[in-house]
């Protein structure tokens, strides 16, 4: 990651802490579980800033001698951690939406006033952050601005749900928080399919793929095994491949040299572990 990229998260992830903060104190403040629930989407985004700046770093360390794997799936842990507390924020979401017994949705001038400078700031965000990702060609950039043009019209929705909530339609308040709870465990779901993948080990590519390609790699007679998984966001293949049993040691480690290349190319695999056995 770029050191402009880099700022330009700063000033992103600085900005959703405090869209996250006013979203949270006018929703708690006049009652509003939609502006509440928006609030805990700004959290996920937050979170997201989080991820990239500090985890992302951590997990791009180089191996050592506690982690000779490296530190990838520190991302991963962190990516399954957020999608966590939303499922829990989301469930609770849905039980305080669901008890109408003690809650009344109130509008506020200064609320409303704050709700429309969390519109401006978003706006402005995105616009920004847009220039940026096409002047730095940074695809990260290009996407969270796309995600803070979804917040803005998301935001939109919600404040148009707490006004009229307030205004004699309670019940609007309850259906606007339980889609925005509904939001949320999507976002959940999104993360649980990015992270549990990685950390159970599913495979990255099909094994019949690799070993189609490795059956073409000169000097190799069969291959015995294949097994890919992901490490972080990257994939990890071993292969056990049987070589002519007369083929001589610095032969051999030329197959491994050219399967190594040729998994590199086709895959972008560079964590490859190559087990050579002679054919019987």
């Amino acid at each position: 990651m770029s050191s402009k990229v880099r700022n330009v998260l700063l000033v992103e992830g600085a900005c959703n802490l405090l869209v996250l903060v006013a979203k949270a104190t006018v929703g708690f403040k006049t009652g509003s579980l939609a502006l509440v629930g928006d609030a805990i989407h700004s959290l996920a985004d937050f979170a997201n800033n989080v991820v990239a700046l500090v985890v992302i770093r951590i997990a791009s360390e180089p191996p050592d001698r506690e982690h000779p794997y490296g530190h990838q799936k520190f991302e991963t842990l962190a990516v399954f951690g957020l999608a966590m507390l939303l499922v829990v924020l989301a469930i609770e979401i849905v039980i305080r939406a669901l008890d109408r017994s003690e809650r009344e949705v109130v509008a506020t001038g200064w609320g409303l006033a704050v709700m429309l400078g969390v519109l401006v700031v978003n706006t402005g965000l995105a616009v920004w952050e847009r220039r940026w990702a096409q002047k730095l060609d940074s695809q990260i950039l290009n996407a969270d601005a796309q995600h803070t043009f979804a917040d803005v019209m998301t935001t939109i929705v919600v404040i148009t749900g707490w006004q009229l909530a307030a205004r004699g339609y309670p019940w609007l308040d309850t259906v606007f928080a339980l889609l925005v709870a509904l939001l949320v465990m999507y976002l959940a779901y999104g993360l649980f399919r990015r992270a549990i993948p990685v950390l159970v080990d599913t495979i990255s590519h099909e094994p019949e793929e690799i070993v189609e390609i490795l059956r073409d790699v000169d000097g190799v007679r069969k291959v015995r095994r294949v097994r890919s998984r992901w490490v972080g966001s990257k994939p990890a293949v071993d292969v056990v491949i049987a070589v002519a049993p007369e083929l001589p040691t610095s032969e051999a480690h030329e197959v491994a040299d050219a399967i190594e290349q040729v998994l590199l190319e086709k895959f972008s695999m560079d964590d490859v572990t190559v087990h050579i056995e002679p054919d019987q």
